[in-house]
């Protein structure tokens, strides 16, 4: 690396005062273009955060072998979903990457040795959420992936690694579901306001109770919680992006939880704010 891609890096993310962590429920990809409670809600949260330098996504919907991290200049808008309106297909996010950003991330991280990644872009579970909380495509964004072969744990002090970089001016954020369970999906039920399944319900309950105690060990060990878990967390890609968030947080950090409600039955929205 030369000389002057160092001095790039190291004047780039000077000290800042600490940056907030969000993890954002997703939800449909149409929400990126539809008005409803959970678009204000994000553009709500959006109002309330200081401009960052840069903004790392983790997102459920890139999952690989190692951990990666986009590393192009202008990364592309992934439609990375089908059946939808051609409305969805022409939404642009043209928000530029961050070279630097990926650069910093892979020497901050001991744990693992992080890839740069020069062919994915910003999938839906980045784009769809931060063209709501930055609108003008105006701030650096960089995807970090979820290793599909790690354990939960892994993924929880993965994320306690990132913690200096909140410190240097990055939003980080997590983009999934806690409760996301398709092939549940109430579809007759996706107009009906707040509906639930009884077990999607209890896990939901669970998961508040638990992320307003500070009980992360609970929260990694979901796979031990019983049959509203399981149902509610089928595959883990979607829940891990809440670890990364919740690995982020130090003891005195306030919590808050907002567009915290069910969709279709098996799908939550609930996202969260810390600091």
């Amino acid at each position: 690396m030369s000389l002057h891609t160092l001095h790039t890096i190291s004047t780039a993310f000077e000290p800042t005062e600490k940056m907030p962590v969000l993890f954002l429920g997703h939800g449909s990809p149409m929400n990126a273009i539809e008005e409803n409670e959970f678009v204000a809600g994000f553009r709500q949260a959006g109002r309330e955060l200081p401009k960052p330098k840069a903004i790392l996504v983790v997102s459920a919907h890139w999952e690989t072998r190692g951990t990666q991290v986009t590393a192009m200049q202008n990364p592309r808008t992934i439609h990375d979903f089908g059946g939808f309106p051609k409305a969805l297909f022409d939404v642009q996010y043209p928000a530029p990457g961050s070279p630097e950003l990926a650069q910093e991330t892979k020497n901050t991280v001991t744990k693992t040795e992080i890839g740069l990644d020069h062919a994915w872009g910003l999938d839906h579970g980045a784009w769809s959420v931060v063209k709501h909380l930055y609108p003008n495509a105006d701030v650096p964004v960089i995807q970090m992936s979820i290793d599909h072969f790690q354990s939960p744990a892994y993924h929880y002090e993965l994320a306690q690694e990132l913690a200096s970089l909140r410190k240097k001016g990055v939003l980080i954020i997590g983009s999934g579901n806690m409760v996301h369970n398709l092939r549940l999906v109430a579809w007759n039920k996706l107009n009906t306001p707040n509906f639930a399944f009884d077990w999607a319900l209890e896990a939901s309950d669970k998961m508040r109770q638990f992320i307003l105690a500070g009980d992360h060990q609970a929260l990694i060990n979901f796979s031990a919680l019983g049959k509203s878990f399981q149902l509610a967390i089928p595959t883990p890609e979607h829940y891990i992006p809440l670890l990364y968030a919740l690995g982020l947080k130090t003891e005195d950090e306030p919590i808050r939880l907002f567009n915290d409600k069910a969709v279709g039955g098996s799908i939550t929205m609930t996202s969260v704010k810390i600091g």
